[in-house]
């Protein structure tokens, strides 16, 4: 059984690759300058940037359109705003769009100094592994045994971690490759991110695939998340956190995720 459409998982695999996500998430150019609380109100709409054939962070899928555009969405409702969304690939077209809104920034200020302004973290995220339903059961990557291999994503920051620690590993370049490997047995595991590995699981809820948070343990592997804003002000970051602390409190922040099987973990 396929456990992912191989051109998602082929466009895809390369941009969230395993530990790089944070970096991933930094636009690389911000030329063009987005709104300020001011300037948006007067607008009358507040943007995202968004990828197009990502889920489970975002698609045009209308019946699954990816928890970054169901938060978005619910952001600029509490704002009292519509959302209009950009479609871009990779990231650091946002300049090229002018999007207000980038989700799932690294919750590190400095990361996006003088680029982004950071709102509330939001969620706990990062790289997660993933096991068929004969795994061992394990809580932590340092628990791994001798000769249980673990796939992951070429030149990410996971496969240094389980190098320096010891632990055998295969390189992949996607991770529909990894995903379909795992599940006919030819690797023990794979890092891969949360989200992505969470999803596949629930697609695939007869795959006996699951999921372990077994990087809290390493820094560079797991990481709380913020909504970005691009070049705007501290009263957009006062309005939005205002309306991101009441998603949070009134469950809204963990329905969203649920609905595409990723577990909510507060930060």
């Amino acid at each position: 059984m396929k456990l992912s459409h191989r051109l998602n998982g082929k466009l895809h695999g390369l941009v969230i690759m395993a530990g790089v996500c944070a970096a991933l998430s930094l636009p690389a150019a911000e030329d063009a300058a987005a709104r300020t609380l001011a300037e948006v109100k007067s607008l009358g709409a507040i943007s995202m940037c968004a990828n197009d054939n990502a889920l489970p962070y975002a698609s045009k899928d209308p019946d699954k359109p990816g928890f970054q555009i169901e938060l978005g969405r619910a952001i600029a409702e509490g704002l009292g705003l519509p959302l209009n969304v950009e479609w871009i690939f990779p990231r650091r077209r946002a300049n090229i769009v002018n999007c207000d809104l980038m989700f799932d920034n690294a919750n590190d200020p400095k990361m996006y100094e003088g680029r982004l302004l950071l709102t509330h973290p939001y969620q706990k995220s990062g790289v997660a592994l993933g096991f068929r339903a004969d795994a061992e059961p394990i809580t932590d990557f340092k628990e791994l045994k001798k000769g249980q291999k673990i796939g992951v994503m070429i030149n990410s920051i996971a496969a240094m971690v389980l190098g320096k620690a010891g632990k055998s590993f295969s390189p992949y370049a996607f991770q529909s490759d990894m995903l379909e490997d795992l599940q006919k047995g030819e690797i023990y595991g794979a890092a891969i991110s949360t989200a992505m590995m969470s999803y596949e699981v629930f697609q695939h809820p007869d795959s006996g695939l699951r999921v372990v948070n077994a990087f809290d343990s390493e820094p560079m592997l797991a990481w709380e998340v913020s909504v970005g804003l691009r070049k705007s002000d501290q009263a957009l970051v006062d309005a939005i956190n205002g309306v991101l602390d009441r998603l949070l409190a009134d469950g809204t922040v963990t329905r969203i995720y649920a609905k595409y099987g990723v577990e909510h973990r507060k930060p």
